[in-house]
């Protein structure tokens, strides 16, 4: 069996909902077998998750309350690409608008998708290296806190459920990899 034997080919397509950031489709298509099935998922623009590596080695991560689960989340700091914007391009705005850093060099690590059952979004992940303090130039309706830990430490809080967002755990486990050499890139 290939790959294309596995495809499922849209026959039709509705907006269910039209937001500001997502939007919901409702499709019709038509399955390898044959039948037809309705799919529903999310449309997102795609976003970029930083690795910000501070001189001494520790990487800086912030805190950030998150409305639809109602807590704070360490994370590393990300955002969503916008339309036509290159991603390096959205990584380094969205390094400088939540943490007030820019960074001299920027490595691609890779990409995930993390919600492939109901949502089209790509994240990609870039290192940054290099950095320099700023200011930062959040938006009026962000608020968030700075710190920064060890790669260790990050990862013990992996391990404890201290961070459990899920482009943060991903990112961590790249950077393990990549600043430890076991995967050069």
């Amino acid at each position: 069996m290939s790959q294309d034997d596995l495809t499922e080919v849209t026959l039709s397509s509705e907006t269910v909902f039209d937001g500001k950031l997502l939007h919901v489709l409702r499709d019709n298509a038509r399955l390898p077998s044959g039948n037809e099935s309705m799919r529903e998922f999310i449309v997102h623009p795609g976003a970029v998750i930083i690795i910000p590596v501070l001189p001494d080695g520790n990487l800086l991560l912030e805190r950030q309350f998150r409305y639809p689960l109602k807590q704070v989340f360490i994370e590393l700091p990300a955002g969503k690409i916008d339309p036509n914007e290159d991603i390096l391009i959205t990584g380094q705005r969205e390094l400088l608008e939540e943490t007030g850093y820019s960074a001299d060099e920027w490595q691609y690590v890779a990409k995930q998708h993390p919600c492939i059952g109901y949502s089209n979004e790509v994240i990609h992940i870039y290192l940054a290296r290099g950095l320099t303090a700023g200011q930062h130039r959040r938006d009026a309706d962000e608020h968030l806190q700075l710190f920064d830990a060890s790669l260790d430490d990050c990862l013990r809080m992996v391990r404890d459920g201290e961070i459990t967002d899920g482009k943060t755990i991903i990112a961590l486990f790249w950077a393990e990899k990549i600043l430890q050499g076991t995967w050069p890139r």
